[in-house]
C-alpha cells in the first residue's frame, strides 16, 4: 500500500522541491493534499501530475475563481486549513510537509500533527512562536517530528545518540547574505532588487530580506533553543559564506561534531522522508578546496545589529516572539516597498521591539493559537499608527 503524503505549500521553494521528490516515486507514496495561497496555475499542475483529489487555496479571490473553472469538478477544492478535517479522517498520513509561511502556518501545523506519523516543519514562525502548543500536542500524539531549515536538521542528526547535558556549544552558520563584505557606510543607498540577490540560496523574497539582516539567523537561535531545550548562552553564530557547514556540535567530552551538505534544500527533505536510509541523493564530490578554506568568523554586530536582540530575548517561550515575528514582517515589507531604507530596516528592527508596550510581553506565556494570532493583529495594528 502506498503511503499518505500532504504538502502544505506546494508551490513554494521548499514545497516543489518537495513535490518533485515524490514525483520521482510514485510507486511507493501517495500525495493526497497539496495547499497555495495564490499560485492557482502551478497548483493545478502539480494536482494533475500526481493525481491529486484535494487542493487547499487560501486567498478567498483565487478560491472562487478555482471554483468557478469547469475543468477542475475532479479536484475537491478548500479554501482553508481547518477543512483538513473534512479530507482527513484517521491518523494514516505517513508524512505531512508543512511549508506555509508567516503564523497561518501554526494551525495547520498542530491540526497535522494528530493524524501524521511524521511531520516535518519549515514554518520557521509556527516553531519560534508557537513551539509550547506544537510540541504539547507532537508529545500527545507520539508524532515524529523533523526540523528542515538546513541548520536545525544538520544539529537533529549530529545529536542522535547524544544527551543534550553532553553538549558545550552549538554553532550555527550563516551565509551572511549578499552584505556579509559590503560597507556599512553604503547600507543606505541598498535597494531591494539588490537585497534580494542571494548568493547561495534561492529562496523566497520575505526570507532572503531577512538573510540580508541576519534576521533569520536571530530567529534560528530561537528554533534551535525551542526544539532542542537548549539555553541561549549554548548557541552562538559564524558567518560562513560557502553555506557548506551547516552546524558544528562541541561536546563535553572533548569531540567536536560538524555536518556539511552542499548548499541545496533537497538534501534536509529527502533525508527526512526517507529517514537517512536511502542513497538517493546525487552529490558532487567533496570540496576540498572549501574544506581547507572553510572562512567561519564571528558575526560583526556592528553591521548587524539585529543579532544583539538575542541578549534581550526571554530565557523562556513568550508571547514576545510573536511581537518581534510581526514587527520583522512589518518592516521587511516596507523596506520591499521602498518605504524604508536597509539602514532603516536595521535601525527599526531594534528600537520598535524595546518599546514598552511590546516589550511587556516578555513576561508573558501563549495559552493558546488563538493568544498568538489575536496578538499578532493588534501588533500589527499598532505599527500601522507609527506612521513608518
Amino acid at each position: 500500500m502506498k503511503k499518505k503524503i500532504i504538502i502544505l505549500g506546494s508551490t513554494g521553494s521548499i514545497g516543489i522541491k518537495t513535490f518533485n521528490i515524490f514525483k520521482q516515486d510514485k510507486k511507493n507514496f501517495q500525495v493526497i493534499l497539496l495547499s497555495t495561497n495564490s499560485n492557482l496555475k502551478k497548483i493545478i499542475n502539480q494536482a494533475k501530475e500526481l493525481n491529486v483529489k484535494n487542493i487547499i487555496v487560501n486567498n478567498k479571490k483565487v478560491f472562487n475563481i478555482a471554483k468557478k473553472n469547469k475543468n477542475l469538478k475532479a479536484i475537491n477544492i478548500y479554501n482553508n486549513f481547518d477543512e483538513i478535517k473534512k479530507i482527513i479522517k484517521t491518523r494514516n498520513i505517513y508524512y505531512s510537509m508543512i511549508s506555509v509561511t508567516g503564523l497561518d502556518g501554526l494551525k495547520p501545523t498542530i491540526l497535522l500533527s494528530r493524524f501524521s506519523k511524521n511531520l516535518a516543519i519549515a514554518n520557521k514562525e509556527s516553531l519560534i512562536c508557537g513551539w509550547g502548543l506544537i510540541n504539547k500536542s507532537l508529545k500527545k500524539y507520539k508524532t515524529n517530528f523533523v526540523p528542515i531549515d538546513s541548520e536545525h536538521f544538520s544539529i537533529y542528526t549530529l545529536l542522535k545518540n547524544n544527551r543534550l547535558e553532553d553538549i558545550e556549544k552549538i554553532y550555527i552558520t550563516a551565509s551572511g547574505g549578499p552584505f556579509l563584505n559590503y560597507p556599512k557606510s553604503k547600507f543606505k543607498l541598498i535597494k531591494p532588487k539588490k537585497a534580494l540577490n542571494h548568493p547561495n540560496w534561492k529562496m523566497g523574497k520575505k526570507i532572503t530580506i531577512d538573510s540580508a539582516t541576519l534576521m533569520n539567523k536571530l530567529f534560528e537561535v530561537i528554533e534551535a533553543k525551542n526544539i532542542f531545550n537548549i539555553p541561549y548562552n549554548k548557541i552562538s553564530i559564524l558567518t560562513h559564506p560557502a553555506s557548506y557547514v551547516h552546524s558544528i556540535v562541541k561536546f563535553k567530552n572533548g569531540i567536536t561534531k560538524i555536518l556539511i551538505h552542499d548548499p541545496d534544500m533537497k538534501i534536509p527533505i529527502i533525508n527526512s522522508i526517507y529517514q537517512n536510509k536511502l542513497k538517493v541523493v546525487k552529490t558532487k564530490n567533496l570540496d576540498m578546496k572549501l574544506l581547507n578554506n572553510l572562512d567561519l568568523k564571528e558575526v560583526d554586530l556592528n553591521k548587524f545589529p539585529s543579532i544583539k536582540l538575542l541578549k534581550k530575548m526571554p530565557k523562556y517561550n513568550s508571547l514576545y516572539e510573536t511581537v518581534l515575528i510581526t514587527i520583522n514582517d512589518f518592516l521587511v515589507y516596507k523596506f520591499l516597498e521602498n518605504k524604508i531604507t536597509f539602514s532603516k530596516l536595521l535601525k527599526l528592527i531594534n528600537k520598535i521591539p524595546c518599546l514598552k508596550e511590546f516589550s511587556k510581553y516578555k513576561k508573558m506565556k501563549p495559552r493558546s493559537i488563538e493568544d498568538i494570532y489575536k496578538l499578532r493583529d493588534y501588533v500589527s495594528l499598532k505599527l500601522s499608527k507609527l506612521g513608518i
